[in-house]
């Protein structure tokens, strides 16, 4: 291992957003200090076939085998025009993920479950707000205006 190399596994270890990639780093760097496989499982609480897997990625690819690699998985049934049309629905007026889905198939042609909806909006950044009033419920007459009438008769 040369000793820039080294030195950015130690970064890595030091200052790295992933706790993965830190995980790994670190034991690359404790199999380069000499220490065995086993003992490095051990210290990491892991499977020593986990740590021969990590130094065998390492001496294939090097530092690229520290970061997760890409994840497979289905494609998004959403495009970049599906979700610039849903940005402009849901900016114009709140509505529920049930209506958000029937307009979408209505209007676009695309059908989804409002659960895919729902994590397509997390991913955008929208959340999720119950209203804990709303205008509707102000019209009813509260329990306070029942009462006066029951006491004017």
């Amino acid at each position: 291992m040369s000793e820039t190399e080294r030195e950015q596994l130690q970064i890595i270890v030091k200052k790295g957003s992933d706790w993965r990639e830190r995980e790994r780093a670190q034991t690359i760097l404790m199999l380069a200090d000499g220490q065995t496989v086993i003992a490095v499982a051990a210290h990491q609480g892991v499977k020593p076939e986990a740590i021969r897997e990590r130094r065998r990625k390492w001496w294939r690819i090097g530092l690229a085998s520290l970061p997760d690699q890409p994840r497979s998985g289905a494609p998004s049934k959403l495009t970049d025009a599906n979700r610039s049309q849903l940005k402009g629905w849901i900016e114009a007026e709140p509505l529920t993920c049930r209506a958000l889905v029937s307009r979408l198939t209505a209007e676009c042609g695309v059908t989804i479950s409002a659960g895919t909806l729902r994590n397509e909006l997390k991913r955008m950044g929208y959340v999720w707000k119950r209203t804990r009033y709303s205008l509707k419920k102000s019209a009813i007459p509260s329990v306070s205006n029942k009462r006066d009438t029951i006491s004017q008769n």
